[in-house]
């Protein structure tokens, strides 16, 4: 196939990844985010899997993977933080942060436009057009929607079946140096524990610092508490303390002193007292929706959907990088063997539809067992 026009729309790792293999065959490449200060900052840590090992080798990020902390041993507590249940279980956990650095610097500077948020997107089989937000827009060949959760590609591809569908509970999340974590809770410490009861589900680990430091002091502690909560109740959850809205999330900085405080006394009453002291340490929580969504369609004329945008699949599975990955080492083959982008695109699809549905159904299903 001749060399491709590529416009990505969304600048994380899904996009990054799609954006580093196709430069590198030859196609005039170029990736649009939204968000206008970037990505980095907004990870904690992640399970390594198979696809994301494949990719990192393949764009020269090998070493990445070898930048994690292990934790040797898995943990289960009881709500008075004894240890109810060990498993001789060494998993590594490593840096999102760094990972996004690292594979960002693969990119080609005048390739990833920061501050470019799409509004819409015109498929055709000749080629889409993008909107965007200033009014302008751009033609390609090829438009990979890596946008995420909310992404405008799905919307344009699947415009009757588009949105996400809230799963019944949030995760609040913390990420702290790990000096900062009471000496009382050192238990959780080079340990993956747990803690789960009915409708609630709380686990931490280590990671790296935010470059990739893995020194004892320099590490940094990571923690999720599922909780149940009704649906009526996301807007609430999801307006920060100015009173602005956000649809997906509360990012960190977004919670008030009130229910900052709130959140500490509710983990104190309910919580192993090791996880409640890690939870009062966190000076600023976020709060991340649990949704699921399958997209009927993954490609169309000249359109491509790839990571969170084609299936979001719930964080217990820990395969959501990995999944961007395998989707874009698949549209890649597909395009660098084919002789046209229908069949290509066909390819892909048929290949990963299967695959993403797969592993969209096994979250939902550790996620029901979890809570």
């Amino acid at each position: 196939m001749k060399p491709l026009r590529v416009r990505i729309i969304g600048g994380s790792l899904a996009g990054l990844f799609a954006g580093i293999l196709l430069q590198s065959d030859g196609h005039d490449v170029k990736i649009f985010e939204r968000s206008a200060s970037g990505l980095a900052g907004r990870g904690a840590g992640l399970v390594g899997q198979q696809d994301l090992f494949r990719i990192l080798r393949q764009i020269g990020c090998e070493h990445v993977a070898r930048v994690g902390i292990v934790a040797q041993e898995r943990i289960y507590l009881d709500r008075d933080g004894n240890v109810a249940e060990t498993m001789q279980t060494a998993q590594m956990q490593i840096s999102w942060d760094y990972l996004y650095q690292t594979v960002a610097s693969r990119i080609e500077g005048d390739r990833y436009v920061l501050g470019r948020q799409a509004v819409d997107i015109r498929d055709a089989a000749a080629g889409a057009e993008i909107v965007f937000a200033d009014g302008t827009s751009e033609t390609a060949d090829l438009v990979i929607g890596a946008d995420g959760i909310g992404s405008v590609v799905r919307k344009s591809l699947n415009p009757e079946q588009y949105e996400n569908e809230f799963a019944g509970y949030v995760a609040w999340r913390g990420l702290m140096p790990e000096q900062l974590l009471p000496r009382e809770a050192s238990l959780l410490l080079e340990r993956f524990a747990f803690f789960v009861t009915r409708g609630s589900h709380t686990l931490g680990y280590l990671v790296p610092g935010s470059n990739g430091e893995m020194t004892r002091g320099s590490r940094r502690y990571n923690w999720v508490w599922y909780r149940k909560i009704e649906r009526d109740e996301l807007a609430k959850f999801f307006t920060d303390s100015d009173g602005k809205p956000h649809s997906f999330s509360l990012p960190r900085g977004g919670l008030s002193m009130a229910r900052r405080e709130r959140l500490r006394v509710e983990a104190a009453a309910t919580l192993p007292p090791q996880f409640a002291l890690a939870v009062a340490a966190e000076e600023s929580p976020s709060i991340q929706g649990i949704f699921d969504y399958e997209a009927p369609k993954m490609v169309g004329g000249s359109l491509a959907l790839i990571g969170d945008a084609a299936f979001v699949v719930r964080p217990h599975t820990a395969m959501g990088v990995s999944k961007a990955a395998g989707d874009v080492m698949a549209l890649r083959d597909a395009l660098a063997t084919e002789h046209d982008i229908s069949t290509a695109l066909r390819r892909f699809e048929h290949e990963r539809n299967s695959i993403g549905r797969k592993i969209a159904t096994y979250g939902r299903r550790l996620g029901e067992s979890a809570l």
